[in-house]
């Protein structure tokens, strides 16, 4: 695990968007494309507008394909809806074509969204092993991750697999990338900053003896890859 500190929230964004960007130069060249699983919620916005203005011209976006971590249970043109935030403040600036974006498609029921969503996925990797080039992932003051809430289904799922998961305290469902689909990928990036974060970056980062139905971004640990966190000093003031 790499574990990098800023400042200011914008020496975060920069230096993530040229690590993403640098992923994305090695995927093209070696696989002539580049798989990556974007996360949602307000907090990556300023990072995906960083890479479609500052990192326009520094790859070949034409050979990058878009996925979803997770997606909330709500229509494509809901304010909440992970896709919408990233099609404004990345895909539309891009200029992306429709077919290197792949939405969780919230019109079907949540059990049927996971199923479609997991077929499309299979078809874009014909057969080979669902290995993403880089997933980024945010984590919330509860310690969750894509949606894999505490005390849910998705904390004991142990499936290479997209699920939907009521999540209680919330009161709806959701539909999101399992622990084990995400630990198979080459780069799994958290993207973590305010003090409101700073007891869940503790048990994630610091804590021995595992508690993943408590803290449940405890279960990512990548089989083969690399976990590195980009996190400000607000949300690390507890770490030892």
């Amino acid at each position: 695990m790499n574990l990098l500190i800023y400042k200011t929230l914008e020496e975060l964004n920069q230096d993530l968007a040229d690590f993403i960007i640098k992923i994305a130069e090695v995927s093209i060249e070696e696989n002539d494309r580049f798989n990556f699983v974007l996360t949602g919620g307000s907090s990556p916005k300023a990072l995906y507008n960083l890479l479609a203005t500052s990192g326009k011209d520094r790859i070949d976006w034409e050979k990058v394909y878009f996925f979803f971590g997770d997606e909330r249970n709500v229509p494509a043109d809901d304010k909440d809806y992970n896709g919408l935030m990233a099609k404004k403040a990345l895909f539309d600036i891009l200029g992306t074509a429709e077919d290197h974006i792949f939405y969780i498609n919230t019109s079907l029921a949540p059990e049927q969204a996971a199923v479609e969503y997991k077929k499309a996925i299979d078809a874009h990797f014909k057969g080979d092993d669902l290995v993403f080039d880089l997933i980024l992932l945010g984590m919330g003051d509860d310690a969750h991750t894509a949606s894999i809430f505490p005390d849910t289904s998705l904390v004991k799922n142990s499936e290479v697999n997209i699920a939907s998961v009521f999540v209680e305290k919330l009161n709806t469902y959701r539909i999101s990338f399992t622990a084990p689909l995400i630990n198979k990928a080459e780069n799994v990036i958290f993207l973590v900053f305010g003090e409101n974060k700073a007891e869940a970056i503790k048990h994630v980062v610091d804590d021995e003896q595992k508690n993943v139905n408590t803290y449940p971004a405890q279960l990512i640990d990548p089989i083969d890859g690399k976990l590195t966190f980009f996190v400000d000093e607000a949300a690390t003031k507890l770490l030892n």
